[in-house]
C-alpha cells in the first residue's frame, strides 16, 4: 500500500537471480489502483492498495528471480527484499477449487461451531483448500484453525495492517469497525495476495466471508464442480470464449433473535445454516453483493466483489441464473448501504431448504470434529453428544 493516490515517483525494482553477484535493474512498468475514486477516501496520505509490476528483461526470461527489490533509485542500497513465490505444479495439473478469507477479525466473538460447519460444507461443495488470513481471533477460533491446518485442508496466514495503522489487538478491532473505508481497502491486500499465490494451481478462485455460501441450485450439482462445468458451457455458447468471473447473486437468510423460527427436526441446534431456512424472497440486484468464481488466468486485480482489472481489456463477469446458484448469506442484518430496503427483504420471506440435500453428511462430519476438538459436554442423562461446551 502507499499514502498517495496517482503516485508519480519513479521507482525500480532490483531483480536478484540465482548465481548472480549483483541484481539487474529495471523501471517500474505500471502502478495499478485497486480501487474506484467513488468509493471514498481518494485522498493523499491515506494507504492505498496498488499492484506493482516490473517486466522481466529479455536475457533472464525463463527464469524466476529469486527476490525482488523496490526502490526509489536504481543503486539504492535496498530496504526491503521480497522472497519471489512461483507455485507453478511440476506437473501443470490444477486442482478445482481455492476459497481466500480476508482477515479475520473475530477478537471477541467465539464463531467457532459455526466455523467448523462452514468448512465442512465447503469441503463437501468441493473447496480444494480454504486460504484464511488471520488478524486477531478468539482462542477458540484458533483453535480449530490449527486442527484443519494439520489436514491440509486449510492455510492460515498472519496478517498485520500496514503503516502507522493499529496493530494492538483490541485498538486495532476499533479501528476497522470505525473506520470501514480503510477496512475495505486493506481486505485488498490479502484477497490478491492469495490471488497471485494460487493462480497456478486452481481453476477457480473465490472470495468470501465465513457467513456466506455459494449454493448449487439443482439436484444434479451436488459440488462446484458440476455446477461450474455447466456454467462455463452456457458462458461459451454467449462468447465463444471463458468469462473472467462467473458472479452468483446474494440473497439474506435472517439470523431471527432468540430463534424465533422453528427448530429443524433431526438436526442439531448448534448446526446454524442447517437451522436457517427462512429467506429473504428477493434477491439483491444484479451486480450488487455478488460473489464471484475467478479464473485467475484472465484476472489481474480482485474486489471483494468482482475483478477490478483483467487481462485483455474489460472484465465481463457472467451472472449465473439463480436458478442455477445463490450466494446464501447469514446474516442478523442487511449491509448499511441497503438499510432502506431491509425491511422489505424481512417482511417477505420464504422457505428455502436447499441446503439440506446435504444435511446428513454435514451434521456427520461437524459432529466428528467438534468430538475431535473436545467441544461436546460429557453425556449426562441420556443427552448424548449434541450438548455443546467449549473451554
Amino acid at each position: 500500500m502507499i499514502d498517495r493516490i496517482e503516485p508519480k515517483v519513479k521507482t525500480f525494482c532490483q531483480l536478484w537471480f540465482d548465481g548472480q553477484k549483483e541484481p539487474f535493474i529495471v523501471k517500474t512498468f505500471e502502478y495499478k489502483y485497486i480501487w474506484f475514486n467513488k468509493w471514498g477516501n481518494y485522498k493523499q496520505g491515506i494507504y492505498q492498495p496498488y499492484l506493482i509490476a516490473c517486466q522481466i528483461p529479455k536475457p533472464f526470461r525463463g527464469l524466476v528471480p529469486a527476490s525482488v527489490s523496490l526502490v526509489e533509485k536504481q543503486c539504492d542500497t535496498a530496504t526491503n527484499n521480497l522472497r519471489v513465490l512461483y507455485n507453478r505444479p511440476l506437473d501443470d495439473k490444477k486442482k478445482g477449487f481455492a476459497v481466500c478469507v480476508k482477515g479475520l477479525d473475530f477478537l471477541y466473538d467465539d464463531l467457532s461451531v459455526r466455523l467448523v460447519e462452514w468448512i465442512e460444507l465447503l469441503g463437501i461443495l468441493g473447496a480444494d483448500k480454504i486460504f484464511f488470513y488471520e488478524l486477531q481471533v478468539h482462542p477458540n477460533i484458533s483453535k480449530v484453525l490449527r486442527y484443519y491446518e494439520e489436514q491440509d485442508r486449510v492455510h492460515v496466514t498472519p496478517l498485520t495492517l500496514p503503516g502507522g495503522q493499529p496493530n494492538v489487538p483490541g485498538f486495532q478491532h476499533l479501528f476497522l469497525s470505525k473506520k470501514t473505508t480503510h477496512k475495505r481497502q486493506n481486505e485488498l491486500i490479502p484477497y490478491n495476495d492469495c490471488l497471485y499465490k494460487n493462480m497456478y494451481k486452481y481453476e477457480f478462485i473465490a472470495l468470501l466471508d465465513i457467513d456466506e455460501v455459494i449454493m448449487p441450485k439443482l439436484d444434479e450439482d451436488r459440488t462446484w464442480h458440476d455446477l461450474m462445468a455447466r456454467v462455463v458451457e452456457k458462458g461459451m455458447k454467449l462468447k465463444n470464449d471463458t468469462y473472467p468471473s462467473y458472479n452468483v447473486r446474494n440473497v439474506y437468510f435472517f439470523d431471527q433473535d432468540q430463534h424465533e423460527h422453528e427448530w429443524a427436526k433431526d438436526t442439531p441446534r448448534y448446526m446454524h445454516m442447517l437451522q436457517h431456512v427462512q429467506r429473504a424472497k428477493n434477491y439483491t440486484k444484479p451486480n450488487q453483493y455478488v460473489k464471484c468464481f475467478h479464473n485467475p488466468e484472465r484476472v489481474l486485480t480482485l474486489h471483494n466483489h468482482f475483478p477490478i482489472a483483467c487481462l485483455g481489456g474489460a472484465c465481463h463477469s457472467y451472472p449465473v441464473s439463480t436458478d442455477d446458484a445463490q450466494l446464501q448469506h447469514y446474516r442478523a442484518d442487511c449491509v448499511r448501504t441497503l438499510k432502506k430496503s431491509c425491511e422489505e427483504f424481512k417482511e417477505n420471506q420464504v422457505r428455502d431448504t436447499t441446503i439440506w440435500k446435504y444435511k446428513d453428511e454435514l451434521v456427520q462430519r461437524t459432529r466428528r470434529t467438534l468430538d475431535t476438538l473436545g467441544f461436546f459436554r460429557p453425556s449426562v442423562g441420556g443427552r448424548g453428544k449434541d450438548s455443546l461446551y467449549k473451554r
